[in-house]
């Protein structure tokens, strides 16, 4: 500094002592600066004033040499004293040059610089505030500084401003909003306290209204509840909790779907406290604002559900997460569906919809960028913006939820409850807006489809509730059989071939809206026959999900769906079936469900007695296919009470090829026959004149069989049918013998016993090709 200078009305010995090193003499300088300055006061020297004030900025306090510097804040601060109240009119000038050394490079000057500034503010009191924003931004640096004493200094700032906030009114929550959104994304530490600090005092006066402003940093105090220091956390877990005490008692005033995305994306995070916490906001979110929410279903069930799937070490989680679930799934009513109007029926090649679902499904399961799943499976965020956020009344879009069902669904690494959650979604889905999910279907089939291999039962048993519904919602009724003939069942020589519509046999083809045989038959829609198809499809590709769910699958859909349907549809496609070998395993798996599942209890009295048109109707169906298997063919006219034809059919079992497998069904027979299911039948010995073919045909099954157990059994009984002249009663002898059942007129039994000798001609011809080839072991039974 110049000593030539001349500093007026600062005397030289002001000068001298303000520049020099030792704190004390600094201090007396102080003093004379405001006595001088009180003097100007008095005099009202407004222009003395400021130049006061501009030389200890310009010369000292912004000065090269730290002395100076040291001597231009002691001195400003004197001046603030000096002015009492009116320091207000003075506070940039005297602020501006003391905010700038809080970025020296000394400690010590750094901490003179705090202590300055606190005694111009203890001065001006409410004047600061027009100020505030520049001074917390200062403040927010000290809180990081590694020196104690200059951070000890900055809290009693700190403290002081805090007071001063708290009694004002005139605080500009607005202007200082900006600053607190960018200042809380700091990674410091200290400087993540101070700003938590801020808010709690914000947040605790009653003329700030902080809550309204809660979209612009709540996302960085997610981010600060993920700090690594505990009481920081713990701050931040005070706060957050005070703002949601907030959105309770003021709901109204809340802007719900400004942060639904910020919830949802933290909902995602791998640290359990920030998930656990956003999540428990979502889930008042989703209680408080109802239905504003929908739009952002898609983003909410991305979060949610891989949180279903969570074990014991993540229970809380766990169960808010199945909260959110079932209060979102409550959210979507009939209403949401669209009206029920006639509407054109959209051709599969029509539109670009199922073409899109198609593309989106194969880019998520390759993992590409087209991917609906892509950003949320693999960075575990996912942003999804309402295009009807802002519209009145709230549309339900389906497009995103059921995407997002679809990929989680598809994904193999999701656990089991998480499938069954997607799978109860789709099931409401298509109860409360089957309309609208009728336009997805194309795109879930072949998940379901899939779905239905899951190693759990649950799964299964909800996978087959959604696409009994399917099945048979009205919403998927067209007049254009589609599904028979479409791309999706294009199949090729060795798979399941669909029957074609209005060709000649014993079965009545139904419309295209159903399959029923029956008056009685719950209407089907084109899906149904479709579902029979590609089920049976899969039963024929995956033999080991036949033997071990196949009977779990049919009978589910028995009570899920018509059991007359499925048995008619079933035996219809199978009568087309091209692997003869599958077609017999099929057929005996069916005729076991038939004769020995309780869910069938119906449709086994139904066929008892071949009353009705539609009942024979059935037994003729069932019959064409039956006769894949001859001993399954027998079972059948048992269950019907065909005696005499169940006796012609063993008569013709000679020119079969007789094998260990054709043998050991035989012996099955004969213990169904001995179980409750044929209680009938075996009661019927008793009358033996009138069912002379019941008894020749189990001679004729004895006959066939080795001497084994079974031969025993079926010889014990019957060894137990009674002489029929020692039944005789006068009442008997006097009345017209009884005869046999007489045949139903309307069932051409000559003609399906031809069709039987058919059938087998066949899977004689197609075991031989085989024997031809090498590639089947004869089982044939040498006598």
């Amino acid at each position: 500094m110049n000593p030539e200078k001349d500093f007026a009305p600062l005397t030289p010995n002001i000068v001298r002592a303000l520049n020099d090193k030792l704190y004390e003499k600094r201090k007396v300088a102080a003093l004379e600066i405001e006595k001088l300055v009180r003097e100007f006061v008095a005099q009202n020297n407004t222009v003395q004033i400021k130049h006061v004030i501009q030389t200890l900025s310009q010369e000292f306090a912004l000065s090269q040499h730290p002395h100076s510097r040291k001597g231009g804040l002691i001195g400003l601060a004197a001046c603030s004293i000096a002015l009492g109240k009116d320091s207000g009119l003075y506070l940039k000038e005297l602020i501006e040059p003391v905010l700038t050394c809080f970025n020296d490079a000394d400690s010590r000057l750094r901490y003179y610089a705090c202590e300055a500034l606190y005694n111009i503010v203890k001065v001006a009191r409410g004047a600061v505030l027009p100020h505030f924003n520049v001074l917390f931004d200062g403040l927010s640096k000290l809180a990081a500084d590694p020196d104690p004493n200059v951070k000890s200094g900055s809290e009693l700032l700190d403290r002081l401003l805090k007071d001063i906030v708290t009694e004002s009114n005139k605080f500009d929550l607005v202007g200082f909003i900006p600053l607190l959104r960018e200042r809380i994304y700091s990674n410091n530490q200290y400087a993540r306290q101070f700003i938590i600090s801020w808010i709690l005092v914000l947040e605790s006066v009653p003329d700030i209204n902080l809550l309204d402003y809660l979209p612009e940093i709540l996302d960085g105090l997610f981010q600060i509840l993920g700090d690594n220091g505990k009481e920081i956390r713990k701050m931040c877990e005070v706060v957050l909790g005070e703002f949601l005490k907030e959105t309770k008692k003021s709901p109204s005033s809340v802007k719900f779907a400004e942060m639904a995305n910020i919830l949802v994306i933290h909902c995602q995070t791998t640290d359990d406290l920030i998930q656990l916490t956003a999540m428990c906001w979502l889930r008042e979110f989703i209680q408080l604002a109802g239905r504003v929410m929908l739009p952002y279903s898609s983003g909410i069930l991305t979060a949610v559900l891989p949180c279903l799937a969570y074990d014991d070490r993540k229970r809380n989680i766990k169960e808010v997460a199945s909260v959110c679930n079932q209060s979102l799934m409550k959210l979507v009513t009939p209403e949401d569906d669209e009206p029920d109007e006639p509407r054109p029926v959209v051709q599969k090649q029509a539109g670009p919809s199922p073409e899109d679902c198609a593309a989106k499904q194969e880019g998520a399961a390759s993992g590409g960028p087209d991917g609906s799943c892509d950003s949320s499976f693999s960075s575990g965020i996912s942003v999804f913006t309402p295009a009807s956020a802002e519209r009145a009344p709230v549309t339900l879009h389906l497009d995103g939820i059921v995407q997002v069902l679809n990929c989680h669904l598809s994904d193999t690494a999701i656990g089991m409850m998480t499938r069954i959650a997607v799978l109860k979604w789709l099931y409401h889905l298509y109860i409360k807006t089957p309309r609208k999910m009728s336009r997805h279907t194309d795109s879930l089939f072949p998940v379901l489809l899939q779905t239905l291999s899951d190693e759990s039962d649950e799964v299964i048993l909800k996978d087959l509730e959604v696409l009994a519904e399917i099945a048979s919602s009205p919403a998927g009724q067209t007049d254009d059989p589609g599904p028979l003939d479409g791309p999706d069942l294009r199949v090729s020589h060795s798979e399941l071939q669909a029957p074609t519509p209005g060709r000649a046999g014993l079965l009545n083809t139904p419309g295209t809206k159903g399959l029923e045989c029956s008056p009685s038959t719950p209407t089907m829609n084109s899906y149904f026959y479709k579902f029979m198809i590609n089920l049976l499809k899969r039963f024929s590709s995956e033999r080991k999900l036949l033997e071990v769910r196949g009977a779990f699958i049919i009978r589910q859909l028995c009570l899920l769906l018509h059991a007359e349907s499925i048995f008619h549809s079933m035996a219809d496609i199978l009568l087309r079936e091209e692997d003869l070998t599958f077609a017999s395993t099929m057929v005996h798996t069916l005729n076991t469900i038939l004769l020995t599942s309780t869910e069938l209890f119906q449709l086994r009295n139904q066929l008892k007695d071949l009353k009705t048109p539609e009942s024979r109707n059935l037994f003729c169906c069932l019959y064409r296919s039956w006769c894949h298997n001859p001993v399954t063919t027998v079972s059948l006219c048992f269950l019907t009470q065909n005696y005499r034809h169940a006796y012609d059919l063993i008569q013709k079992f000679g020119d079969l090829e007789v094998t260990v497998d054709f043998l050991t069904e035989v012996d099955k027979l004969v213990q169904l026959i001995e179980c409750p299911i044929f209680t009938y039948l075996r009661l019927q010995l008793l009358d033996v004149k009138s069912n002379p073919y019941l008894i020749k045909a189990l001679y004729g099954l004895l006959m066939l069989l080795p001497q084994s157990s079974a031969f025993q059994l079926l010889s014990h009984r019957l060894q137990c049918v009674p002489n029929p002249e020692l039944l005789q009663t006068e009442d008997g002898l006097k009345a017209a013998p009884k005869s046999q059942k007489a045949d139903s007129p309307s069932i051409d039994y000559a003609e399906l016993l031809q069709h039987f000798e058919r059938v087998q001609k066949k899977h004689l011809e197609v075991r031989h090709q085989r024997s031809g080839r090498g590639d089947h072991l004869d089982r044939r039974v040498v006598l």
